[in-house]
């Protein structure tokens, strides 16, 4: 009988020590170290994330996941706020075309708070402090769908503006920023 006893404690103890071990390998995942090339390789514009990555004061080196996140959604923010402004100031100037004015009053829903890319980071980083890393890739995507329906329109019927003024570039580089939260969101667990 007592060999029962002490075989179903250590089967019990085992039981416990695996689901602790899980437990804590799952945690220590979003609190990992992770090499920036891994990282940058997998996103649209290595280069380009591993220059943003890098530039994150005290550096990437010893960064986590979370840390890493949290830091490219405030460069987002930052790239969004500046298009925000840029596509205010384009309205301003295109009095005179009014398909111009249409297509920048447009984007600047599509790039607000209310229903675009600005709401959809600040969504992001709800989720990330919530701890739904499935929610935060989400919301990453969505900043990139209000940013590419914004250049080539949401209807794929409808021809894109032509757009000569810099909107474009500002754009890109908003997607391709939101881009590397897409990516580091996939090891956060």
């Amino acid at each position: 009988m007592a060999y029962f006893s002490l075989r179903s404690s250590l089967i019990s103890f085992l039981v416990l020590t695996i689901s602790l071990t899980f437990a804590a390998s799952s945690h220590a995942s979003n609190n990992a170290v992770m090499d920036v090339n891994i990282i940058c390789k997998q996103t649209q514009n290595p280069s380009l994330c591993s220059n943003i990555l890098n530039s994150k004061p005290g550096g990437a080196k010893g960064a986590d996941l979370i840390t890493l996140a949290q830091y490219t959604i405030d460069i987002v923010r930052g790239n969004l706020t500046n298009t925000i402004s840029l596509i205010k100031t384009l309205i301003a100037q295109s009095g005179k075309d009014p398909k111009a004015k249409a297509h920048y009053e447009e984007c600047l829903v599509h790039f607000g708070e209310e229903e675009g890319a600005l709401g959809d980071i600040n969504q992001t980083q709800e989720l990330l402090k919530k701890g739904d890393y499935v929610g935060v890739n989400s919301a990453a995507s969505a900043v990139i769908s209000d940013v590419e329906d914004c250049i080539s329109g949401e209807d794929p019927d409808d021809p894109a503006y032509p757009d000569k003024s810099k909107l474009p570039q500002y754009a890109d580089v908003v997607s391709k920023v939101a881009d590397i939260i897409l990516v580091i969101s996939k090891y956060l667990k």
